[in-house]
């Protein structure tokens, strides 16, 4: 994962509510199959286990959390263990396709917690962290973002 993608990512988790975690969590583990599937064809093996290992933490993490108070978590999981099994598969075998298989089950999810997470208005999950605001200025090739209201009550206290 490239470094820009690690500090989208960081922006993103401080600024989403519930669902768009969800969100954030499935994309990242697109970023990291991908990863392993450059690593896979470019035949580094360090890197293809260290990415197939970043896949399945994300996939747990998706695992864990479920809410098992609803009737279709049972499903999720299902498919989530079933997902986990093709990447070990895929880890062992040195092939791509067990990556592949997980990823269009995984395309499928994400697509409904997308649309889940647009109708979801519950309130930001970090409620004391700096705000983002993109569109104010433009670069000569992208989109600006500033970050205002510097305050020195932010974060934490010990």
């Amino acid at each position: 994962m490239q470094k820009e993608q690690i500090q989208d990512f960081t922006r993103r988790l401080s600024q989403c509510n519930r669902g768009g975690m969800i969100v954030i969590i499935y994309d990242i583990y697109f970023a990291y199959a991908e990863d392993a599937k450059h690593a896979l064809a470019e035949k580094d093996d360090a890197a293809y286990k260290t990415a197939i290992r970043r896949v399945q933490n994300t996939l747990e993490e998706l695992i864990g959390a479920l809410d098992f108070s609803y009737p279709i978590s049972k499903n999720l999981y299902a498919l989530y263990v079933y997902s986990r099994n093709s990447l070990a598969r895929a880890l062992y075998e040195h092939r791509g396709d067990g990556i592949l298989e997980a990823e269009k089950i995984l395309k499928r999810l994400y697509a409904a917690f997308v649309k889940a997470a647009e109708e979801d208005a519950s309130e930001p999950l970090m409620s004391n962290a700096q705000q983002v605001y993109a569109g104010i200025t433009y670069g000569k090739s992208d989109l600006n973002e500033n970050f205002l209201e510097m305050d020195d009550h932010r974060g934490f206290f010990v």
